[in-house]
């Protein structure tokens, strides 16, 4: 089975994909995950990635269709896409590199939450530079205050997460990401699902509107 999760920033994209990596033994496909990946190398693309992210915007076509065309040469099993595709252009890539591999996307599932919600969410948002994991200033604030709990390494907030880069990201977002769920819609692949409640809620939502399929 391979799954799309849209939504915008803060949607819960992330935390819901892990828990059905989890539950359903399929591979995590994050670009977001990947684009910190490769500021991390200090690579050529890296330093673009870097320079685009710090202004707010979003990464190129170009460069997210090359980091998911490695990571699909790379697994055999299926994916959880999570945040891509963005843009009819990745959706396109998409499909292609799936049909040489004689597979396809099974469902679309966008997570819905209100603007205030998602900001909320955004500007207290705390992440691990060692390992990655998430954390939240109110709704998941670590055990001691800039202090990882899975593997003790420092907490910070990430340069892009604040209210002014975040609302250039969200409209952004929408404008590009309008005519893709339209795409979805009309192949019969699009679901909808409440991204508001705890994530245990959140995730009860997701797997009923699998199962439900």
């Amino acid at each position: 089975m391979n799954l799309i999760l849209l939504g915008p920033p803060g949607s819960g994209k992330g935390t819901q994909a892990k828990i059905l990596v989890k539950n359903l033994g399929l591979v995590q496909l994050s670009t977001g995950d990947m684009l910190r990946e490769a500021v991390k190398s200090g690579s050529d693309i890296g330093r673009k990635v870097a320079k685009i992210m710090d202004a707010g915007e979003l990464v190129t076509d170009e460069i997210i269709n090359s980091l998911i065309r490695e990571k699909l040469k790379s697994k055999n099993s299926g994916f959880i896409f999570d945040g891509y595709p963005r843009t009819l252009n990745q959706a396109d890539s998409l499909e292609e590199q799936l049909d040489r591999a004689d597979a396809r996307v099974d469902m679309v599932i966008e997570l819905t939450v209100d603007v205030d919600l998602l900001i909320e969410r955004i500007v207290g948002r705390l992440s691990c530079v060692s390992c990655g994991a998430m954390f939240h200033k109110t709704y998941q604030p670590p055990t001691i205050e800039g202090v990882c709990d899975v593997c003790g390494g420092d907490l910070m907030q990430r340069k892009d997460d604040n209210e002014e880069s975040f609302r250039t990201r969200l409209l952004e977002y929408y404008q590009k990401t309008a005519p893709l769920t339209g795409y979805y819609h009309r192949a019969g692949m699009l679901k909808y699902v409440s991204s508001i409640g705890s994530i245990e809620e959140i995730s009860e939502r997701i797997e009923a509107t699998i199962q439900a399929s």
